[in-house]
């Protein structure tokens, strides 16, 4: 299990990294960089306000169908037919919801039109999701992940030639960018749903009236959750939007700054992705959890101490060279937001254990705690400190919802780590510290800083133990004798 959680994990990693990167910082920087920082923000803030309501759509359906999926595949078939006629319904509601909700907010006929579009956009991925918890339950690893990059991949072609060409740069507009996200995750919906009927065979939609309301109640505590989750991930943008007078530029700033910081949060989810199904597998059979615990804590830590590290120290070289609006302001926000990665990391580990383990009363709770807690210090902060308001509410809430779910899950799984790990811990990230302090000042140029740090993070990672290089070996080794059997 170890071993599978790896080949797949690296496989996952490499194809998201290499593609989403391209995506966040790429084509995504290069249309906020080309177009009025009014416009993005406006954008920003209500692609944000339309995944509040995510949760009508989601209804907590995909996880609780990995999860029941994962340890029952017999069940594919059956729940298939039914469910895809709830995601119809379910969508209708949302676009209803979402109409009512833009008319009691006050949005103008501007930002409607916007939300029109992002609700087609936000169905769509929601459909996508769902094909694709189907996709991950059966273990299907590698083809879950090229589904996973299949979307922006699209996304990245075709905004090349609009970004590229000057006759199409000149006329790109915000509705432009939404047209090209809606064709991409259009045709990855459309392939996805063959690779699901590929492994159900061909199904009558079956319109079960007493299995949806089934359905929806086993999944109403993994839709609480999600919604809780989604307003204290969520709102900042929103909240800056609406209660500033220049919100859509403060949205555009908090939007620069956060870029970095969902890059690599992205690499934690992919984690999460793989984590959940296995959990629930390892669960299911009554299996210790303690070890993909460590791995995974081992490969998030490295990364987000790294990440950290990286953006303290040259975090305005890094907005200089993405930026050509707001430069300092973003870096401001950058360096605040970077520490979020490690509570989100925690998150997406322990709190996707306690989810596979079925403790959603307690991820409720702690889910409703941070809401309101970055709810709060919003309203304090944005009229004074603006998008840096925001920013410090967002690690408040990140960083007390990740220890209070580190915590739970400890004593729910009897997880004992003992006072020299511990001590171990602490002193590879004190190492990491000094190593990326001691390189800052060599006089060379700062990317090659930045390169030359990164490979001695990974030395000292080994150095220490943190990451095994006999296991790595076996796991190589194993990798190369399948290859060569196939």
């Amino acid at each position: 299990m170890k071993k599978f959680f790896v080949t797949n994990l690296i496989f996952l990693l490499t194809l998201n990294v290499l593609i989403k990167s391209v995506w966040i910082l790429g084509i995504d920087r290069g249309v906020q960089n080309l177009l009025p920082a009014e416009d993005y923000g406006l954008y920003y803030a209500l692609l944000n306000f339309t995944y509040l309501f995510n949760i009508i759509l989601d209804c907590g359906i995909n996880s609780f169908n990995n999860r029941t999926i994962a340890q029952h595949n017999i069940l594919l078939s059956k729940y298939f037919s039914k469910i895809i006629p709830l995601k119809f319904l379910l969508s209708l509601v949302y676009c209803v919801v979402l109409s009512l909700a833009c008319v009691i907010v006050g949005y103008d006929s501007t930002a409607a039109r916007l939300i029109f579009w992002l609700c087609i956009l936000q169905i769509l991925i929601s459909l996508m999701t769902y094909l694709r918890s189907n996709v991950s339950a059966l273990l299907l690893f590698r083809t879950d992940s090229i589904l996973s990059v299949m979307d922006k991949f699209l996304t990245i072609v075709f905004c090349s030639f609009c970004l590229i060409l000057p006759s199409l740069r000149e006329r790109f507009t915000i509705m432009w960018f939404i047209y090209v996200q809606i064709v991409s995750v259009l045709i990855t919906t459309l392939v996805a749903l063959v690779v699901c009927l590929h492994k159900t065979g061909f199904l009558r939609l079956n319109w079960d009236k007493m299995f949806m309301i089934s359905v929806l109640k086993s999944g109403l505590p993994y839709a609480i959750l999600a919604l809780l989750m989604s307003f204290y991930n969520r709102m900042d943008t929103v909240m800056l939007e609406r209660i500033l007078k220049d919100g859509g530029v403060q949205a555009s700033i908090y939007a620069s700054g956060f870029r970095l910081v969902d890059s690599v949060n992205m690499i934690a989810y992919l984690v999460s992705v793989i984590l959940l199904p296995l959990f629930a597998k390892l669960i299911e059979e009554k299996k210790n959890v303690q070890e993909i615990v460590k791995i995974s804590f081992h490969i998030l830590l490295f990364l987000s101490v790294s990440f950290v590290l990286i953006s303290l120290l040259y975090g305005e070289n890094l907005m200089q060279i993405m930026y050509n609006k707001h430069v300092v302001e973003s870096e401001h926000v950058y360096k605040i937001l970077c520490f979020c990665f490690i509570p989100v990391s925690m998150t997406y580990i322990f709190g996707t254990l306690l989810t596979a383990n079925g403790s959603l009363k307690r991820l409720n709770f702690v889910a409703a705690a941070g809401m309101i807690l970055n709810i709060s210090i919003n309203f304090l902060l944005i009229p004074h400190f603006e998008a840096i308001g925001s920013a410090f509410a967002a690690l408040t809430a990140q960083t007390v919802t990740a220890l209070a779910q580190v915590i739970i899950a400890l004593r729910v799984f009897h997880i004992n780590f003992s006072w020299k790990y511990f001590f171990k811990i602490c002193f590879f990230i004190f190492m990491l510290c000094l190593v990326a302090i001691l390189l800052y000042n060599i006089c060379i140029v700062w990317y090659f800083r930045i390169i030359i740090s990164l490979f001695a993070f990974i030395v000292v990672a080994f150095l220490l133990n943190i990451f095994n290089i006999k296991e790595i070996q076996v796991y190589v080794l194993n990798f190369l004798r399948n290859k060569k059997q196939q």
